[in-house]
């Protein structure tokens, strides 16, 4: 099974803010992005997009556009 780290993008600032770890299922809906990892409650991501997928390092960058 692939698990994923999640982070969003922090514009003006060092790193990222690490959203979610182990993530096992991603869905882009009206509300925002869901992500979803085992025994634990979903997070959505409100007005954000997804950057970049790594897949071979396990993580997805996303960008808040509440933050432009």
């Amino acid at each position: 099974m692939c698990q994923i780290s999640v982070v969003v993008e922090q514009e003006g600032k060092d790193g990222n803010e690490k959203v979610m770890e182990g993530v096992s299922s991603l869905e882009v809906t009206e509300a925002g992005i869901v992500l979803t990892a085992l025994f634990e409650e979903p997070v959505v991501v409100a007005d954000a997009y997804i950057k970049k997928i790594d897949f071979q390092g396990g993580l997805v960058t996303l960008v808040s556009q509440a933050a432009k």
